[in-house]
């Protein structure tokens, strides 16, 4: 088995993400709490909507929102309903991650980090190989 090498940079909490229905029948509630700070983007290639609900820590809530049927978050929000959909974790070098990863065996969904919302760098590791979590880890671009 090939040795896997050791990861230096930080793995840093980055959010959660919430699939559904509709932002504008969920954002009420998160606004009544007094989060203000709400970036709004849409993601064409992953067919998703999002608002991102920025913390005072650096944490964030992102809300998902499916902008067409063939959407892996209308697809969760069918088989599922609401809810969380996956943690996401910043770190230096999402590469060297994946290739982490890859030597240990573990199920990825993405072979390569693609463009994710805001500007971000990012790529997901399969439920089946953390415990029943969608993970996603990030890197800024």
């Amino acid at each position: 088995m090939e040795e896997v090498k050791k990861y230096l940079g930080a793995f840093n909490f980055d959010h959660v993400g919430i699939a559904v229905k509709s932002i504008e029948e969920s954002i009420g509630f998160y606004q009544a709490m007094g989060i203000e700070d709400i970036v709004y983007e849409t993601v064409e290639s992953e067919g998703v909507r999002v608002a991102m609900l920025n913390l005072q820590n650096s944490s964030k809530l992102e809300l998902l929102e499916p902008t067409n049927e063939a959407s892996p978050i209308q697809k969760f929000l069918d088989k599922r309903g609401p809810g969380i959909h996956h943690i996401c974790l910043r770190v230096d070098d999402i590469v060297q991650v994946m290739d982490n990863l890859k030597r240990a065996n573990v199920r990825l969904i993405n072979d390569e980090p693609k463009k994710g919302a805001h500007n971000m760098m990012v790529a997901f590791v399969h439920p089946k190989s953390t415990g029943g979590v969608l993970l996603e880890v990030s890197q800024k671009s």
